[in-house]
């Protein structure tokens, strides 16, 4: 599904004009709107201070109404919503690490040991593309200083070292081999460099960095992504850096104005952990506090610790947009959350590691619970010495590919009656076969419970469903369950509580001629952009 501008503003003219069979009663923000430097929709309107011992939104029908329309309101920008729809991309990690053997560098490397002889950003395209990812995100510098690209601003880089005589660029051979391959391109800068000397003089080094970021963001094309990390350890001089975060911001508005600032940024939110670990329910309207940078660089990695990496979400954080949780929140944003593992335990290429590259099972796991939970996924790939992706990662990428091929090949709803108990008008079950936003299924406000039934002549073996609701009306069902008509009844086979962008549901490989969808709980109204009904994958 690919959003467009023109899109976004017919549909919003339609929701705008209201329902034909009723009055309207919801007051929507234009999807897409702009509210200060964070770029994503959000309101400021809330509820007034709790009651003690008791939630207001469970005192009436009228506080969990209004409470349900102030959260529906909250909506995502064009470019969010541009990258929630890039699903899975790929992180390329390779840089003087590579050759020392080590994840963190200390600034103190030497050019010259980067040398890889056999470099071919090509391969890393091919790699990612065949996986599945529908874009790439190169570390141009990480917390060593070292720049893959050729900066006028330090001699530090690959102009300094051996590769391709002093006149490589990583940087270029990445992002245009990308554009040949039709994947997008994004840049990861560290804030942290351990080896220019103005690190920690204010702005003398932002000075530095904005320099280098917007020699990245003017040089290489089109930008998906900007991702930066809250790494931020002590310079040679035995000071932190006091990161200037809104002039970094600005400078990507700026100079890519479609570009997603991730992780210690307004538009993607961190999952929490590096392990590929998920949340039951990935809620995409989130209190204005979890865009924090300033707790998000605290949380983040501060020293190479492998047991970070490989930590799980805490009790604490597993719930961040319950109604529960937002009821009395003043300030709410949209900021979807985005899930980065390594393919292997590191991030960096080890050849300790080639026998430890994930498994298939992993792989699909992330994905499912990622991409299939109302998130992105990051998958690090690590180059080795060469400058190649080493044939074991290559043949579990490819692995990974064709399980996506094969499980998401034939849509079974293509083959299905479909039926619904309650619809709005100009809103029907129809809607859901095309994976697009510009019509959807969707009841009318206030009710918020409905029944989709899929029928086929004859039985289809399914073990997958895929829901997506539309949103540019925001995100909307609470809980629903799945039942199929199995010895002449309906039995419940599968249930989850949100859906946002996508949910993939794991059918168990039901022989069926009848699927039934019960939304059980929703805010104002359920809406579903599209459906789709998958069987087994078969080696």
């Amino acid at each position: 599904m690919d959003i467009h501008m023109e899109e976004m503003e017919d549909f919003k003219r339609r929701d705008l004009a209201g329902p034909r069979e009723e009055s309207r009663r919801e007051e929507v923000p234009l999807p897409g709107g702009e509210a200060g430097p964070a770029g994503a929709s959000r309101t400021e309107s809330g509820a007034g201070p709790a009651t003690s011992g008791s939630l207001p939104i469970l005192d009436s029908p009228e506080s969990l109404d209004a409470l349900d329309r102030r959260l529906v309101q909250v909506r995502p920008s064009a470019r969010q919503l541009r990258h929630q729809q890039m699903e899975f991309y790929g992180f390329i990690h390779f840089t003087v690490n590579t050759f020392t053997d080590r994840e963190w560098g200390d600034g103190t490397e030497s050019p010259e040991i980067f040398h890889p002889s056999r470099l071919d950003a090509r391969q890393w395209v091919a790699v990612a593309k065949d996986a599945g990812m529908r874009g790439l995100i190169l570390t141009c510098k990480h917390h060593d200083g070292f720049c893959l690209w050729p900066s006028r601003y330090t001699r530090h880089s690959v102009a300094a070292s051996p590769y391709r005589d002093g006149r490589g660029d990583v940087v270029r051979e990445v992002s245009e081999a990308c554009k040949e391959a039709g994947l997008a391109f994004g840049v990861y800068l560290s804030p942290w460099d351990r080896n220019h000397p103005s690190y920690g003089s204010g702005k003398e080094y932002d000075d530095y960095f904005v320099n280098q970021l917007t020699e990245l963001l003017e040089g290489y094309g089109d930008i998906f992504a900007v991702w930066f990390d809250g790494a931020c350890g002590e310079g040679k001089n035995g000071r932190k850096q006091v990161y200037d975060w809104k002039r970094y911001y600005d400078t990507v508005r700026h100079l890519q104005p479609m570009a997603c600032i991730s992780v210690c940024g307004p538009d993607v939110r961190w999952c929490g952990n590096e392990a590929g670990r998920t949340r039951p329910s990935e809620w995409s309207v989130v209190p204005a506090r979890a865009a924090d940078t300033e707790k998000i660089a605290e949380n983040s990695q501060q020293a190479d610790e492998t047991s970070f990496r490989q930590r799980e979400i805490t009790a604490s954080d597993l719930d961040l947009g319950s109604r529960q949780v937002l009821w009395d929140e003043q300030d709410l944003i949209w900021y979807p959350a985005e899930v980065n593992t390594s393919i292997r335990p590191g991030w960096f290429y080890h050849a300790w590691e080639d026998e430890k590259v994930k498994s298939l099972e992993e792989l699909v796991h992330v994905y499912e619970h990622s991409v299939g939970g109302n998130a992105t996924f990051l998958l690090n790939i690590a180059p080795d010495r060469e400058g190649l992706v080493g044939p074991a990662d290559v043949a579990r990428l490819h692995e990974l590919g064709e399980y996506l091929r094969q499980t998401y090949r034939v849509n079974l709803v293509e083959q299905a009656a479909l039926t619904c108990d309650t619809c709005l008008e100009g809103y029907g079950i129809e809607n859901v076969r095309r994976d697009t936003y510009d019509a959807c299924f969707r009841t009318a406000d206030g009710v918020r419970e409905s029944r989709i039934t899929l029928t086929w002549k004859e039985p289809v073996r399914a073990s997958r469903l895929v829901l997506k609701e539309n949103l540019l009306l925001g995100q909307r069902v609470e809980r629903f369950a799945v039942d199929a008509w199995v010895d002449g009844d309906f039995r419940q086979i599968a249930e989850g509580t949100v859906i946002g962008y996508r949910k993939n549901v794991d059918l168990g490989k039901v022989e069926t001629d009848r699927l039934r969808i019960r939304i059980l709980d929703a805010r104002i109204a359920p809406t579903l952009a599209f459906l789709g009904v998958y069987g087994e994958w078969r080696s």
